[in-house]
């Protein structure tokens, strides 16, 4: 990693760490967002949550901050396609959160001024005619690994955040072997899934992210 990388890095780190409050006290406002943290074996990656998607946003905040995303697995890898995780019985940790959080779908979202490409963070969902509303998954999404992956899933899928630095995880999962379902043949795991409050005029210096 370049060291004007690693600076940039750390600088982020002590803007999240200093004078903030705990995560589950904080609403996103016109000078403050949510960064979310993955932790992979094979590294971190970091994401935006979109503000156009409010639903998917505070619902997907509220899992993290209760855990329901720690210890699950990446369930299934399509190498040129996306990876996709959510699902909480996958789990290797013992919940300390109760079932009821979790909705039974979140509405769809969808939005015109966001598409499938490469980071895309987009929600799974149940197809065809047991879903005519396409709702979403409470718990399941998946990370779009190239830009001309899925554009097919324009308007049927809800895309609700991105994924700003890490990409070389998503290649690192994505690579992996997987059996005739698509599932890894070895478990690949979110360690742990972070929610920390972050100014905007950061998440803009830090990564380019233009809201």
């Amino acid at each position: 990693m370049h060291l004007l990388r690693i600076t940039a890095l750390l600088a982020l780190t002590a803007a999240i760490n200093s004078g903030s409050v705990a995560a589950q006290d904080f609403i996103p406002d016109s000078e403050h967002d949510y960064l979310v943290t993955m932790e992979t074996e094979y590294g971190n990656m970091m994401l935006i949550l979109y503000d156009e998607t409010p639903m998917h946003k505070e619902n997907f905040v509220e899992l993290a901050k209760a855990g329901v995303f720690d210890g699950i697995i990446f369930h299934r890898v399509i190498e040129h396609f996306m990876i996709q995780t959510g699902d909480p019985a996958t789990t290797n940790i013992t919940p300390e959160w109760s079932p009821d959080i979790i909705p039974p779908h979140v509405p769809a979202e969808f939005n015109p001024k966001f598409s499938h490409r490469r980071g895309t963070v987009g929600a799974a969902r149940y197809g065809g005619e047991r879903n005519p509303m396409k709702n979403s998954s409470p718990t399941q999404f998946y990370i779009v690994r190239h830009d001309r992956a899925a554009p097919h899933l324009d308007g049927e899928y809800t895309v609700f955040g991105h994924v700003m630095s890490g990409y070389e995880v998503i290649d690192s999962v994505a690579v992996q072997p997987t059996d005739e379902r698509d599932r890894p043949l070895e478990e690949i795991r979110l360690k742990r899934v972070r929610v920390e409050k972050v100014k905007r005029s950061d998440i803009t210096r830090f990564y380019n992210f233009r809201y």
